[in-house]
Order: C-alpha cells, then structure tokens, then sequence
C-alpha cells in the first residue's frame, strides 16, 4: 500500500515506519523536524519505496497524483518542554494541521489513524482511565495547547467521519519511551536516565508519588498498525501498559541499573513550572483494544529501561545538568 506518516521522524512515527516498510509498503515521511529528526530515519533514506517531504502539516500537503490509501497522524509536539515552548504552533497543529489532513483523506479515499494521546484525560478524577471517560482537563494550564488542541482534534476527526465519510481511527497512547527519544526530550524517563548516566542530580518532582503507566514504544506501534486494520470507527481507544509506578519508584530503579553516583533530589514543581498542574495518576484502561484485537503489551517495563539505557549508553549521553523532567 500507498502510506502517509507525519511525524514519521518522532519516536513512535519512525518505529511506525520501520514495521510499514517491513510488510512492503510504499511509504512518504511528511515532518517539519522541528522536533523529530532525521537520523531516526536513516535507515530507510535512499531506498525507492521511501520518500521525505521536509513540511509542516499546518500547510495543505501536496502529493502530486500520488495515491495514498492510509495516513497516520503522528504529526505534533509530545514533549512538554516542546510544547510549552510554542503553544500557539502546538494547538494549531491540531487543529488547522489535522484539518488539512482530513480533507486530504477525503479527496484520495485514504484511511486515517490519528494519535491523539492519553492527555485529553487531563488529571483525571476516574482511575484507571476507560475511553468514556471525559477528562479533567484546565482549559487555561499550560498544558492546554496539548490537551485541548488533542480533544479539538478528535471532535474534528469525528465530525468529517460523521459528516464526509472518512474512514477515521483514533488511538490514544499513555507514557510511550524507548530508543531514539532525545536525551533532552524533557519527559521523566529519558530525563531520569541521561541524569543517571551522567552522576547528575535525578530530579523528582514533589514526594514522588505521582503514578504513569508506561509503555514500550514497539508495543504502541504493534497496536497501532493493528488498530489501522481493524473494522472499526472513530470511537478513541486506549494504548498504553497498565502497570502503574510512583516516580519516585522509577528514579531508584534507573539509578540502580545504570550503577549511577547520582543522587535523588526532590524539587517543587510548582516552582519549576509556574502554572503547570502535575498530574497525579495515569493508568490506561486497555479492555477496548484487547477485545477487538488481542493485543496486550509484551514488553515489561524492567526490559524496556534496559534496553532505553543501552541505547542511551551507545549515544554516549552528554550530561543534563540541572534540567528538570516533566511527566
């Protein structure tokens, strides 16, 4: 098949891409790399079934007669540090860029997949969180350029389903890591390991006790291509591993297994991030996707750091400093 990934230079888009060029696909990498890079796609430049347009998807994408039969939508900033950064491009990109991606769908007859993500939950007042769940979301915080820009997001994915026929999927991810995540990502995992690596202070917001879920990126995108494929509707779904963990549990076990001199400092977040809500508890409810699919994450968290940290280790990780990680 013919296949549209934006965002396709990110964690998730280019492990995606990695299993679509492996079934055989025709695959066309569209991201601005303004937070994805190209390196994470190396192994597949120059090969005559890939293609990259270097764009922002807040420009309509022009294929030229191209025939495109599915479109993932990875295309937006995931990290807070990225997205605080440039809120306004944040939310745009999910709304003007999913608009523009919509109507190439409907003109070409392509199946689309969006990734929202598990933050249209907000802090949550229901746990563990089930899709029906309608979130508790700060319209106003500082993660709003996400969280609502992700909820708009589905409301439009729904409506040109509803409205114009396109064939939609919706998937929400919880807490993906794993290789190609940059060392200055800003989310706890890759923060906790390159300050470990480095004997740097690890960070902990608060007492620690604030819950994630985590879950192994070749999992999210086994389920992905899975969900793709599914006869299903624009109804959202849960992707994620439901074993849950205090932070503070996750700062001593990467200590203990990179053998790291650093010590675990606690720090306020409220002074760190002015305005930020840190969000408590997040634990996916993945019953949906396990009855239509059977899919059931495989890879534990303990082999998942392992691995994270091997390649950690082989891109000789710079030191962080006193950078502070965002869950």
């Amino acid at each position: 098949m013919n296949v549209l990934v934006t965002g396709g230079a990110g964690l998730v888009g280019s492990h995606l891409i990695d299993v679509l060029m492996a079934q055989g696909n025709r695959v066309i990498c569209v991201d601005d790399f303004s937070s994805g890079r190209i390196e994470n796609l190396s192994d597949h430049v120059g090969d005559s079934q890939f293609e990259v347009i270097k764009q922002d998807i807040r420009q309509p994408i022009d294929l030229r007669g191209d025939r495109i039969e599915r479109i993932y939508n990875l295309a937006c900033p995931a990290s807070p540090k990225d997205y605080r950064e440039r809120p306004i491009e944040t939310l745009l990109t999910c709304i003007v860029g999913v608009h523009n991606l919509l109507e190439l769908a409907l003109r070409t007859g392509a199946r689309m997949l969006h990734v929202s993500s598990s933050e249209v939950y907000g802090d949550a007042t229901v746990h563990p969180q089930p899709e029906s769940y309608r979130g508790c979301v700060d319209q106003l915080g500082d993660r709003a350029c996400y969280e609502e820009g992700k909820r708009a997001a589905e409301t439009l994915c729904k409506d040109y389903s509803t409205q114009k026929g396109v064939d939609l999927r919706i998937v929400r991810p919880f807490n993906v890591y794993g290789p190609r995540m940059a060392e200055r990502d800003g989310r706890v995992i890759p923060t906790f390991v390159a300050q470990a690596l480095a004997s740097d202070n690890i960070t902990v917001f608060g007492d620690g006790r604030q819950t994630r879920s985590f879950c192994y990126c070749a999992d999210a995108v086994n389920a992905v291509v899975q969900w793709m494929e599914t006869d299903a509707d624009y109804m959202p779904i849960n992707i994620g591993n439901p074993d849950e963990i205090p932070i503070i549990e996750l700062a001593h076990l990467i200590k203990a297994k990179t053998g790291s001199r650093s010590r675990i400092v606690h720090v306020d977040s409220a002074k760190a991030f002015p305005g930020s809500l840190d969000i408590q508890r997040r634990k996916p409810d993945i019953h949906t996707v396990h009855s239509r699919t059977g899919w059931l994450p495989t890879t534990s968290l303990d082999a998942g750091l392992d691995l994270m940290i091997a390649h950690f280790r082989a891109i000789q990780t710079p030191a962080v400093g006193p950078e502070l990680a965002d869950l």
